[in-house]
């Protein structure tokens, strides 16, 4: 049995004169100045989580570690950043050496070491998203010669490949779990894969999942290299490690295997991205893959005051798997936190404005408000509330849900219906045809006019009902590319059952979807299911205006209100957030209202089918509620106009504030009064 011989350090230790006991808790020290082993840091909300690995590398190049010696991991360039920006003042500015950055920034420095064992030049060009959509999208071409117009779209293939890629799970496998209703072109899928990865090495381009799959084969397939890098990086820091997916997971375990100094800083209380690959087992189970780990729990929370940390210890222990753990406040007392029951989700707006200029005339400022919600389209109502109240609001759950692809091509269709001289909608529906593009929408526009100039001229057209915009479409339906004219036929049909409910919104969204635009979500988009459900929840939303004319001027009002607020020359007005919570995860408000706490909506309704789902929702709800410093509103609507039904549907509120205990709460009644 060969023994370890143990060699000095090359370097002297730095002397950086930091009173760690003076600057850290007692938690944070404990974690801080742990002895060379496994470890797992449980860093709960608000606890510091990167001044103790700041602190840990500091204190490791104190025990004369040397700094190339040590490979710090994050997942964000802003975290990287931040992170080596923290260090870098604690060492007073030096930190060459030191191995931080992203998992994918390191794996293109050592990709490009390396290059020759996996069949790269070490010039190879790394593609943007966009650049390796088009890639794909030769390949699609190559593979499909048929031309099937109900093959998915680069866009979601490129995400099957990334998901399969960072699961570390085959493409039959991945299909089967996340997107069953393309199981049948496993096959085809598999082929196009295979030349995208021939393409790829050919054109010595690699993608932004190549950069860590690839990174795990040289390793994997390179012995002397797989030793060169164990033996080097003797120690090893993943922030955020209840975000790592399988393939993340792989290369920290196959790169620390030597010296198993590895420790993972999170907390499983905030997993809350299963659908984007992140898996939830590498930290529950780091323990089991680690028997000698030891588990440090940083409890103290300098966040929050201790009512709203007592709400989310009690939502939190509702949950079977994880890490018991206590938040525990370091500030003083303050406000309960607020349960809302209202009406509908219109009273449950008033109420959110109303209660924010409250704190604004009680010296908040809006940009220390926010509102978080579960979905794009719980915000429906608050959006249009806040644009009639005058308040500015920034959203920062990505794209304005009124700008979205999916519910710009269904107010297309109503818009050009309630106006067949609108140009932009009428070339919008058209290009959702396969076959047809810029140019075709061109042309069939200008047949399109020349037939309702003059419907005379058309013998297929009624003369008594020139307008009939049907009829029309049929007439210059001949100018269509011959592969699109069975679409543009079932384009005509839909047209033609959307003028006899034209006054009905909410059915033409119900029939547009029924009518084939599910279909081409399924297609087009990986987050389909999400799509699928803001349009119908748009649906409903429709419901409350009584003309078609009403529905599309409020989409005007809050999509051009949505649009003022990007204006350069506002940029520094006072807003209040409005966010998914997802987009919220890592930032802070005074206050935080939580909107449509109801069943099926928070948690979601699909959510409710899998224990680990249901958990992964309470943990989600535990992130909204630990954003909030000083003042907390949980709200929810009692009714909910559905166009499924005939009536309004009564709400049940979540049960997740079925797991508060009154006493921790206060609850407010709404009553009428002179709003």
């Amino acid at each position: 049995m060969p023994r370890d011989y143990v060699l000095r350090p090359f370097r002297p230790p730095v002397e950086l004169h930091i009173n760690y006991a003076g600057e850290l808790n007692r938690q944070q020290y404990e974690a801080v100045t742990a002895l060379p082993s496994p470890a797992l840091v449980i860093a709960g909300a608000g606890s510091g989580k990167t001044r103790t690995l700041t602190y840990r590398v500091a204190y490791l190049l104190e025990q004369g570690i040397p700094p190339d010696r040590i490979l710090l991991l994050t997942f964000t360039n802003k975290a990287a950043k931040e992170m080596m920006h923290r260090v870098a003042d604690l060492l007073a500015g030096d930190i060459s050496g030191l191995w931080g950055g992203t998992f994918h920034s390191i794996g293109n420095r050592i990709l490009r070491r390396h290059s020759d064992r996996i069949g790269f030049k070490p010039e190879f060009t790394i593609l943007d998203r966009e650049d390796a959509k088009e890639l794909l999208k030769s390949c699609i071409e190559e593979v499909k010669t048929n031309k099937d117009p109900r093959f998915p779209k680069a866009d979601v293939l490129a995400d099957i490949l990334s998901l399969a890629s960072n699961t570390r799970r085959p493409i039959a496998e991945t299909l089967h779990e996340e997107y069953d209703h393309l199981e049948s072109r496993a096959a085809e899928i598999t082929s196009i894969e295979t030349m995208f990865t021939s393409r790829k090495r050919t054109a010595n381009v690699m993608d932004f999942d190549d950069l860590l799959l690839l990174w795990f084969r040289l390793l994997q397939d390179n012995q002397d290299l797989l030793e060169l890098y164990q033996r080097r990086f003797q120690f090893l820091l993943i922030d955020e490690y209840q975000d790592t997916n399988k393939l993340q997971s792989d290369l920290i375990d196959l790169i620390a295997d030597r010296h198993k100094n590895v420790m993972v800083v999170g907390d499983d209380s905030q997993s809350i991205y299963s659908w984007r690959g992140a898996n939830f087992r590498n930290i529950l189970h780091f323990p089991d893959r680690y028997p000698d780990a030891r588990v440090y729990k940083i409890e103290t929370n300098y966040r929050s005051t201790p009512e709203i940390l007592q709400l989310a210890n009690a939502v939190i222990a509702s949950n079977t798997n994880q890490f018991s753990k206590r938040l525990t406040a370091s500030r003083g007392s303050g406000a309960k936190p607020v349960v809302v029951a209202c009406e509908t989700a219109f009273e449950q707006a008033r109420f959110v404005v109303q209660r924010a200029l409250e704190l604004r005339e009680e010296g908040k400022s809006l940009n220390d408000l926010a509102v978080l919600y579960r979905s794009h389209f719980h915000a429906l109502e608050l959006q249009l509330e806040l644009t009639r109240s005058g308040i500015p609001f920034s959203i920062t759950s990505g794209i304005r849900f009124f700008e979205q692809a999916h519910v710009k091509d269904v107010a297309a269709h109503i818009k050009w219906i309630a106006n067949p001289t609108d140009e932009l909608s009428y070339k919008r529906l058209v290009r959702l045809i396969p076959g047809i593009g810029g140019k075709g929408a061109d042309k069939l526009w200008a047949a399109f006019r020349e037939c309702w100039n003059h419907p005379a001229d058309h013998p297929s057209t009624d003369a008594t009902r020139p307008k009939e915009l049907a009829s029309l479409l049929q007439a210059c339906g001949k100018r269509a590319p011959k592969k699109s004219a069975v679409a543009w036929a079932q384009f005509s049909t839909t047209i033609s059952q959307l003028e006899e409910i034209s006054e009905k919104p909410s059915s033409m969204i119900r029939l547009i979807l029924d009518a084939g635009y599910d279909e081409y979500l399924r297609n087009t988009y990986s987050n389909y299911r999400n799509r699928l459900e803001d349009l119908d929840q748009l649906s409903n939303y429709a419901l409350q205006f009584p003309t078609t004319e009403e529905f599309l001027s409020q989409l005007a009002l809050v999509s051009n209100a949505e649009t003022d607020e990007e204006k350069p020359s506002s940029e520094s007005e006072p807003r209040i957030h409005l966010s998914t919570i997802h987009q919220a995860k890592g930032l802070e408000f005074s206050v935080a209202f939580v909107i449509m706490l109801c069943d099926g909506l928070f948690p979601s309704s699909r959510s409710l089918e899998r224990s680990e789902s249901a958990e992964e929702e309470r943990r989600l709800f535990y992130v909204a509620i630990t954003r909030a410093k000083d003042e907390l509103y949980l709200s929810y609507p009692l009714i909910r106009l559905n166009a499924g039904y005939s009536n309004s549907v009564v709400q049940q509120k979540s049960r997740f504030l079925t797991d508060i205990p009154d006493e921790i709460i206060d609850t407010w009644n709404l009553r009428s009064g002179s709003y």
